[in-house]
């Protein structure tokens, strides 16, 4: 199975998963009198659209290229992490804002139930996140890992919340707001995550040099081939799932053109058999300069 196909089959599980907890903790939290479930539930909910939205930004990422696009529709998958982001913000902003009036209301304690139903939750999401995360690794997919990490935040404040509502359960009056203390807590962490996710996207948006690893690789490929002395200048940047590179092979100054062309279309072919991530690679050759 291609990249494609493995990321969008794992926003299908993102998007089954988010809607059936947003359900469960929305339920648990009105019956159990839980405000850290119910602020969960309300993550979980921004979790189905922004899932549904990295569905969408592969599809499109996965373009072909066009007469409009040369270079693919990639780019798509960092704006669309940009738009996850925004969502993560606003479900903080909600939970933060909503934390703070129950805290400053009237409280009852949390019943003792919901912090089975927060366990379950708890192992869960956090399968959820490893198996998301994999895939992302797997395919290189920015948005995919912000929807992993969409899934590990949940997990945190799902903890949270099982720690605020044992507070309240344990000791007992004066402390039923622990809960609520909790799901603001929560909140914080989510603004935390969500600059974690903004961070490498917008690295990717703006070409930052952070592939000294795929570079290196690069290099050593390339003294394999036939006819290439060594290299010069190697720029490499991410473009959805794929790689771009711009890459300068030193060749002996004594060969023809017709010779220089062949050994780049060589070093091109073994690049993209070796490194099956690289979409495009552009060879400029270089004439060998002895040192005097």
């Amino acid at each position: 199975m291609d990249n494609p196909k493995i990321a969008l089959k794992t926003t299908y599980l993102s998007i089954l998963s988010n809607l059936l907890l947003a359900l469960i903790k929305a339920a648990a939290g009105i019956l159990g009198n839980s405000y850290a479930l119910i602020a969960d539930a309300i993550e979980s909910t921004t979790d189905i659209f922004s899932s549904f939205l990295v569905f969408l930004g592969i599809k499109y990422a996965n373009k072909p290229p066009d007469e409009n696009h040369p270079y693919g529709h990639g780019r798509i998958e960092p704006l669309i992490t940009f738009l996850v982001v925004g969502f993560l913000i606003i479900s903080a902003t909600v939970i933060a804002y909503e934390s703070i009036h129950q805290i400053l209301s009237p409280q009852k304690a949390p019943k003792p139930w919901t912090l089975i139903v927060l366990g379950i939750i708890i192992i869960w999401k956090e399968i959820s996140y490893r198996i998301v995360l994999h895939k992302s690794i797997q395919t290189n997919s920015t948005s995919l890992k912000a929807d992993a990490w969409h899934h590990r935040s949940d997990a945190i404040t799902s903890i949270t919340a099982f720690i605020g509502i044992s507070i309240a359960l344990i000791f007992g009056e004066g402390f039923e707001a622990a809960d609520d203390w909790a799901a603001l807590f929560a909140s914080a962490f989510i603004i935390y995550n969500a600059y974690l996710i903004f961070r490498p996207a917008l690295g990717e948006i703006m070409d930052e040099h952070v592939h000294d690893d795929l570079i290196e690789e690069i290099r050593n490929i390339a003294i394999t081939v036939e006819g290439v002395l060594g290299t010069e200048k190697c720029f490499v940047r991410k473009t959805g799932m794929k790689y771009h590179v711009d890459l300068h092979a030193i060749v002996s100054g004594e060969i023809s053109v017709k010779e220089g062309h062949l050994i780049s279309h060589n070093l091109k072919d073994r690049l993209q058999e070796k490194i099956p991530n690289l979409n495009d690679v552009l060879i400029h050759i270089e004439p060998f300069r002895k040192v005097l």
